[in-house]
């Protein structure tokens, strides 16, 4: 489906500015970020600053109120204060991991990565080395980015599968009202048809002419009725499989190339299912179609029916070049033809008529360079 110059312009601009808003979100989370990690580096010099009086205090001096408050009032930050000896006191660390010395050390491996650590000097002379992380508060903002991405992500995503099979909705429309309008554009000609026939068969001529005449005419009475039901849901009743099958069968034997050669044989005499046999036979002219094409006019046809437990297989196979095994599923989409001319919707429409509307399955049941086989299963009725 083609869209117009202003859809696509108002796709574009929409695209563009999602784009635009995502970039700013990001930005500003990130600058969020970096200055929230500034005020809490300001903190910890801050700490620091109050351990460093708390060193150069003497025993009996008194610390005043703001000391003591700055020291106390970090219970978020994780730290580990280092003195010259190498011995540690740690700040917000899980108090079962302070006497795991290998534990101690890979915190300070991962504090120095996440910030530089701060010196604590009293008169040129290094007395200890604070090593902190990140607060939870940061590391769950670090975060934030990337949820919000997934976010976005998955908005996106509901948002083009909502427009993808809304834009599908639309072309079984279009598809369904061309076949409907098809079916009524032919049913006009063919009531002249029937007219004709029924004035040649006044006439004096062979009657053999008008006999087969009329199976023309059935022929195209039926393609009507098949156009007729794309779009809707077709009624289905009780029929008899493989009579139906058989019907199909010799139809298409009767009409195709003396160098094709046909085969039929069922396990059963006969099985009921509930069908609508001309979307049935159309399915099996479909691949039967489709497997003379493959062969090129010339090999063998088979069609087998195999009743199996509750179900009924239908096999139909040729001796064509055969399908490549990533191919299995693609045929079965709409527009996928390996001919030169045609427009890939025949086994697209064989699976809309098996798996929707007689809640059956279709599939490539094999497939190699010695040919095809094509299986739609029914349940038993």
């Amino acid at each position: 489906m083609n869209f117009s110059p202003r859809r696509k312009a108002s796709n574009i601009t929409l695209l563009i500015s999602a784009f635009i808003i995502v970039s700013l979100i990001l930005w500003n989370t990130n600058s969020f970020f970096k200055k929230f990690k500034e005020e809490e580096r300001l903190k910890m010099e801050i700490w620091a600053t109050a351990q460093s009086e708390l060193i150069q205090s003497s025993v009996d001096q008194e610390l005043g109120n703001l000391t003591l408050k700055v020291m106390g009032n970090n219970t978020s930050t994780p730290m580990i204060l280092v003195n010259e000896e190498g011995s540690y006191k740690t700040h917000n660390i899980p108090e079962d991991k302070i006497a795991d010395s290998s534990y101690i050390q890979k915190k300070i491996k991962q504090f120095r990565s996440e910030n530089e650590p701060i010196e604590i000097i009293q008169d040129g002379e290094l007395l200890e080395t604070l090593y902190y992380g990140n607060s939870e508060v940061l590391n769950k903002l670090k975060y934030y980015p990337l949820a919000l991405l997934l976010i976005i992500f998955l908005f996106g995503a509901v948002i083009f599968f909502f427009f993808r099979t809304n834009k599908a909705s639309e072309q079984n429309k279009l598809w369904a009202g061309m076949a409907k309008e098809t079916a009524h554009q032919i049913g006009t000609p063919l009531t002249s048809l029937l007219g004709w026939n029924e004035l040649l068969k006044s006439e004096d001529i062979n009657p053999d002419i008008t006999v087969e005449i009329a199976k023309d005419i059935d022929r195209l009475q039926t393609i009507t009725e098949r156009f007729s039901k794309i779009g809707s849901t077709p009624d289905l009743e009780v029929h008899d499989i493989v009579e139906e099958t058989k019907k199909a069968y010799e139809y298409l034997k009767k009409r195709s190339s003396k160098l094709i050669h046909f085969s039929f044989s069922s396990n059963v005499e006969e099985l009921y299912v509930l069908l609508n046999p001309p979307l049935y036979n159309w399915s099996i002219e479909n691949l039967v179609k489709n497997g003379i094409d493959a062969m090129k006019g010339k090999g063998n046809i088979a069609i087998q029916i195999d009743k199996k437990g509750q179900n009924v297989n239908i096999l139909v196979s040729d001796t064509g070049h055969g399908i490549p095994k990533s191919d299995f599923q693609n045929i079965f989409s709409p527009g996928v033809t390996s001919k030169k001319r045609g427009w890939g919707l025949g086994l697209s429409l064989v699976k809309r008529i098996v798996e929707e509307y007689h809640k059956g399955k279709i599939k490539v049941l094999s497939s190699s360079k010695e040919g095809t086989i094509m299986q739609i299963s029914l349940r038993v009725k």
